[in-house]
């Protein structure tokens, strides 16, 4: 019988031992023990599926990628040191040399450094198109074209794009369609219902929700998740059982934790666009926003991201910054404490002003990762912050 969202995260539990425990102990082994040389035999052959080594498989990851799995719509996974490791893996176990990545332009940092440092030395090769704007996207297609990659919403613009409508693209140039679904969480959206064929998360953001672990998935179909579990396994990405453990736990919140997160952020995005200080703020749910519509169409809540822009630009972002009393100056997000950064000075201070401009970082953007606080004593920060 088929489960409710928050049911399957808190049941959906590996087997008992026949020691009867009531919640998942942690399987702390590097390796497994075989009955006899026919069970080994067999194991290594593949003709039956057992835990052989905890760089293949530990219960606790398993346990991890099903839960996921499930909350997203597919049938499997495969977990991840980070959320980096699950990209690059991902990447490298479909790609060859030669095939070419159509991807948003508005992508993390690390992903972007992947795309230009990386793959090239591969032959591999990527082109960007505007969140939106499907003119770009039809004159970047090559014959070559082989993953239509994007992440909704992005980071740090929160700018929603249309998953149904790019499932349909990539349906019709049979592409590889993969959405990084760590903003949403699988709670909020999921992707494969609109057409993704895997689905990424850095688990290490709300899925843990407490800044405590690293984790990444990816999840898909049996036989995409085969192909990138056999490169995983060979190049040693692998999840910790201890992490897995972590963030299996933690999924068992997170439906709670995403409901009073993105209570939160709405309740606060409100306020931001009514302060004399700020020129604009995005936020998927604000009326505002330029894709609510399609927010509103594919998500069930807008999360807990928002971006705004205080007036004065680069030098009045860092004095925002320099005055924040309560809210954690991380390049984290995702955690029960608020989190603040501004991205011209910080995380993007790499790149020129234009090339900021064409990822929709403007110079007074601040990135605000709302968390479980009180809303009144986070809004006090902020005021106190901007009118400092």
């Amino acid at each position: 019988m088929k489960k409710q969202f928050e049911t399957e995260a808190i049941r959906g539990q590996m087997e008992r031992s026949q020691y009867l425990e009531h919640s998942a102990p942690i399987y702390m082994t590097s390796s497994f023990v075989f009955e006899d040389s026919e069970d080994m035999r067999a194991s290594f052959a593949e003709e039956k599926h057992r835990n052989i080594y905890s760089r293949y498989s530990n219960p606790n990851t398993s346990e991890l990628i099903q839960k996921v799995a499930t909350m997203e719509g597919v049938e499997d996974g495969v977990a991840f040191a980070s959320g980096m490791s699950a990209i690059y893996t991902t990447f490298a176990a479909l790609l060859s040399s030669g095939d070419h990545i159509l991807s948003c332009r508005a992508v993390f940092g690390s992903t972007h450094t992947l795309y230009t440092q990386f793959f090239p030395k591969w032959n591999i090769e990527h082109s960007y198109f505007d969140p939106g704007d499907f003119e770009t996207l039809e004159a970047e297609l090559k014959p070559n074209t082989k993953i239509l990659y994007v992440e909704s919403p992005t980071n740090p613009g929160v700018t929603v794009l249309d998953l149904e409508r790019l499932g349909d693209f990539a349906k019709k140039n049979n592409l590889l369609f993969i959405v990084d679904n760590c903003f949403a969480t699988p709670y909020i959206q999921q992707p494969a219902i609109l057409g993704a064929h895997l689905v990424i998360h850095s688990s290490t953001k709300l899925m843990d929700g407490q800044g405590r672990v690293l984790g990444g998935i990816t999840v898909g179909s049996h036989e995409l998740i085969d192909r990138i579990y056999r490169f995983a396994r060979i190049t040693g990405t692998a999840l910790s059982p201890f992490n897995a453990w972590v963030l299996s736990k933690s999924l068992e919140t997170l439906a709670v934790r995403v409901e009073a997160h993105s209570k939160n952020a709405l309740t606060l995005a409100e306020k931001l666009e009514h302060h004399p200080n700020i020129n604009w703020v995005r936020y998927p749910f604000l009326k505002s926003h330029p894709q609510h519509e399609i927010a509103k169409k594919q998500m069930k809540l807008g999360g807990s991201i928002i971006a705004f822009e205080v007036k004065g630009g680069v030098a009045a972002g860092k004095r925002f910054i320099d005055n924040i009393k309560l809210c954690s100056i991380s390049a984290n997000l995702g955690d029960t404490r608020s989190i603040i950064t501004h991205p011209a000075s910080s995380t993007h201070a790499k790149l020129s002003s234009e090339e900021r401009l064409a990822v929709e970082i403007t110079d007074g953007m601040i990135r605000l990762s709302v968390g479980l606080e009180h809303t009144d004593d986070v809004w006090n920060d902020l005021v106190q912050a901007l009118e400092a």
